[in-house]
């Protein structure tokens, strides 16, 4: 089993990591709370924008170390805000460093190979940061909600997952799952945003309203996961995400703070020391480096971003 990881190590995400070993329901967080942002929303937009510098920096440094790589796991129900929180994530990274992957149903040559078949290839590389929007937890959730595979079988995959996730932690590779809670009245809300705007449509199907007529059976499901698949290798965060702002502003904070715990360092390049390029001007010899993890209480006097649709 791997050694505790950063994710379970970063300082100043209590709030919303679910604790290994102790049982948690989703009815117990309010979807709409803002545990851990400042006192208004301008002050959370500001700081989110300190966020997105800090993230930017060590990310920077990340990806030129090059020797581990960041796995964002991101599942919500319809209309969470996964696509406006990697909006957001990228307003604040260098895209040469990340990578999103959309899973959707899994094809016919993907049914025929083990459910983490499809999964694997797409871990990101060292000096990544990858993104994925949904993940291998459809398949102890959509699986088992719709009834697409016997109990049995689903219910195995609890520990096959993270014996895998642990896998990837032994072999650098960060894990970091955030399940973007909403309310079933924001749904509601945001799915009829999408019949009702032409700009939206194109988001919206039809199973997205046959999902909804099984919201207490996923709500079920997803007690299950939080409950079996949060580890001190891979932990969940509950991020309430009925206010986007918020939203942004607290995975900003997970996924910044993880990437400082790890602290990267530039790569040494002796190589290069005493080559000059005649005609050139020198450049500066203090490189930026990361800051140290810090808490999310931390504003900044940057004014707010606008804000962005889902």
């Amino acid at each position: 089993m791997p050694a505790v990881s950063a994710a379970k190590q970063a300082p100043g995400l209590d709030a919303w990591r679910v604790t290994p070993g102790h049982p948690f329901k989703l009815a117990e967080v309010d979807p709409g709370s803002t545990p851990q942002a400042p006192d208004d929303r301008s002050k959370t937009d500001a700081a989110s924008m300190d966020l997105r510098k800090r993230l930017r920096i060590v990310q920077d440094c990340f990806m030129a170390e090059k020797s581990r790589s960041l796995l964002l796991v991101l599942q919500a129900m319809d209309g969470g805000g996964k696509d406006g929180t990697v909006k957001s994530l990228y307003a604040g990274m260098h895209p040469v460093g990340a990578e999103v992957t959309s899973w959707g149903v899994p094809s016919e040559d993907e049914l025929a190979h083990d459910f983490l078949w499809r999964i694997h290839h797409r871990v990101p590389a060292h000096g990544k940061v990858g993104i994925f929007n949904r993940s291998h937890y459809e398949d102890v959730l959509a699986v088992r909600v719709r009834k697409l595979r016997p109990e049995q079988v689903w219910e195995n995959r609890y520990n096959i997952i993270n014996n895998w996730e642990a896998g990837l932690v032994h072999e650098g590779v960060t894990v970091v799952k955030v399940m973007l809670h909403i309310s079933r009245q924001e749904q509601a809300n945001r799915l009829q945003a999408r019949i009702d705007r032409p700009d939206k449509r194109w988001k919206f199907r039809m199973g997205d309203l046959e999902d909804r007529e099984l919201w207490p059976g996923y709500q079920r499901a997803y007690d299950d996961v939080l409950d079996k698949t949060s580890t001190d290798h891979a932990p969940w965060f509950v991020v309430p995400a009925d206010k986007k702002w918020y939203r942004d502003f607290a995975v900003l904070t997970i996924v910044t703070n993880v990437l400082e715990t790890l602290q990267p360092v530039y790569p040494a390049r002796t190589d290069l020391d005493g080559i000059v390029i005649p005609g050139a001007t020198r450049a500066s010899t203090e490189p930026k480096a990361p800051k140290p993890a810090r808490s999310s209480k931390t504003t900044s006097n940057a004014s707010s971003p606008a804000s962005e649709p889902d």
